[in-house]
């Protein structure tokens, strides 16, 4: 995973004129040539149904990085360059005999093939089929998806089928943009490169954990997709439970992919079911209503534009889980997600027990448990909170909480912190599959999910509501405070 030469390789990008493409990826692929590791000779076909021009294409990726690059970072020489190397391709994606042109464009190089599919889920089958009936792909071809894979555990085994028939597991890589964020990285080193962590990492240390991710913005014209999903598909299904992994696996005996991914796999499969009994302690759904955010009145879910009036789709989920395995039996997680919440953030929590004996003032003994707190964004950062002597004369040994301070974008500041898109598409072009999913990980997630959904449908109870700019509804706080804690921010 060392090896930063980059390698030629051709990449066919499906969906190359949607929102994903041109925000993201077209933008991460033109820092990837700013930074000198798109190979010479490495090609880009740009596939999407409407029938344009390609130079006509070029001046629309050009605006599109106009707007999605910033400005300090945007060279018109560095993106003439870049899309220099991107032709285009109009194909209905089900056309079989339109294949026959991309398989002329691929001609009969040697080099990698790399086909990322930002496409709609049922496409992927086809696309793979077709693109091996006009013999476009080989046993080194790499493919790239994005999740959610399905919407539960059989659709998610269908298209992952569908992919089976034509690609081996060792091809494919899922995609969970969060596994490229830099923090997220930074947890493997963080654990398993520090013993000063690495020996308090259990039930003996641990009291509790958190994970939140905060969104301040509404579903922005996703209305067909979000309703059928819901907060916990969005986001729980795979961003946070592999957040959740991340920080609960055993050391992996290397950094090899499938040695990661093992580790991962067991949590999945050490989760604690939550039975029917258990959802109103362990489970909170609601929905936001009209409320304010940053000062500016915003409308309730049931009112956006589009909008089901009678939906009783979830924008927000707090769960109390548990891990039935030696090392975190008795340690809860709490993870929480939710849009139209006060402000953008995605932050872990770890609560360390405090000492076995405390000998300092009886008012303060609420102070005396570290935290150490890892911000995926938006500063990307660690602070691990100390206590520490106040300072006078007339303090005596009064404590006071201060943190120890990493925040990326100051200890590293003649480096920009790459988009995890970036991180990843640079995966993909070296080969390495140790930031993307394992078909076994998305079913064992999918599975777990299944049963909190089923419980929902069965008990038929509506999300509870919450006004927009709050941090969710009252039983949120209820699920942690009846444990006789509370959320970071409230404490």
């Amino acid at each position: 995973m060392s090896d930063n030469h980059p390698t030629r390789c051709d990449l066919m990008l499906f969906g190359a004129l949607g929102d994903l493409a041109q925000r993201k990826l077209f933008p991460a692929l033109y820092q990837l040539e700013r930074a000198n590791l798109l190979a010479p000779g490495s090609r880009i076909l740009a596939v999407a149904r409407p029938a344009q021009e390609p130079d006509a294409v070029r001046r629309q990726l050009q605006e599109s990085l106009r707007r999605h690059v910033g400005p300090a970072e945007f060279d018109a020489a560095v993106a003439d360059a870049f899309l220099a190397r991107v032709a285009y391709q109009s194909l209905d994606f089900r056309d079989a005999e339109g294949y026959a042109s991309l398989r002329e464009w691929r001609g009969d190089e040697s080099h990698p093939l790399i086909v990322y599919m930002a496409t709609p889920p049922s496409m992927y089958g086809v696309i793979g089929r077709h693109l091996k009936q006009a013999g476009c792909c080989d046993p080194h071809t790499r493919v790239v998806v994005e999740k959610p894979i399905g919407h539960d555990l059989a659709s998610s085994r269908a298209i992952n089928d569908a992919l089976g028939e034509v690609f081996d597991e060792s091809q494919l890589f899922r995609i969970d943009h969060y596994l490229g964020k830099e923090t997220v990285q930074n947890l493997i080193a963080l654990r398993f490169a520090n013993n000063l962590f690495a020996s308090q990492w259990n039930q003996d240390h641990i009291s509790h954990v958190e994970i939140t991710v905060a969104e301040s913005v509404g579903i922005e014209g996703r209305w067909g997709y979000f309703d059928q999903a819901g907060q916990i598909r969005d986001m729980v299904q795979n961003h946070l439970l592999q957040l959740l992994c991340l920080i609960a696996m055993d050391p992996p005996a290397d950094l090899s992919a499938d040695s990661l991914r093992d580790e991962k796999v067991k949590v999945l499969k050490a989760l604690k079911p939550i039975t029917p009994d258990r959802m109103e302690s362990h489970v909170v759904r609601g929905q936001y209503t009209a409320g304010t955010i940053q000062g500016r009145p915003v409308p309730g879910y049931l009112e956006e534009e589009g909008a089901n009036r009678g939906s009783g789709t979830e924008t927000f989920v707090a769960l109390k889980v548990e891990i039935d395995n030696w090392r975190w039996s008795g340690v809860p997680f709490y993870i929480r997600t939710g849009k139209r919440l006060p402000e953008k953030l995605s932050q872990i929590i770890i609560h360390f027990k405090p000492a076995p004996h405390y000998i300092f003032d009886p008012d303060q003994r609420h102070l005396a448990n570290n935290k150490l707190v890892i911000r995926l964004q938006p500063d990307e950062g660690m602070s691990l909170k100390i206590l520490v002597k106040e300072q006078g004369l007339d303090k005596g040994m009064r404590l006071r909480p201060r943190p120890l301070e990493l925040t990326f974008s100051e200890t590293f500041e003649a480096e920009r912190i790459p988009d995890a898109y970036e991180r990843l598409l640079w995966e993909v072009m070296k080969g390495n599959q140790y930031l993307f999913v394992r078909r076994d990980e998305v079913e064992y997630a999918w599975r777990w999910i299944d049963q909190v959904i089923r419980h929902w449908r069965d008990a038929g109870e509506p999300p509870k509501r919450y006004p927009a700019g709050s941090w969710g509804p009252v039983a949120s706080i209820a699920l942690i405070t009846r444990d006789g804690r509370s959320w970071y921010e409230d404490a």
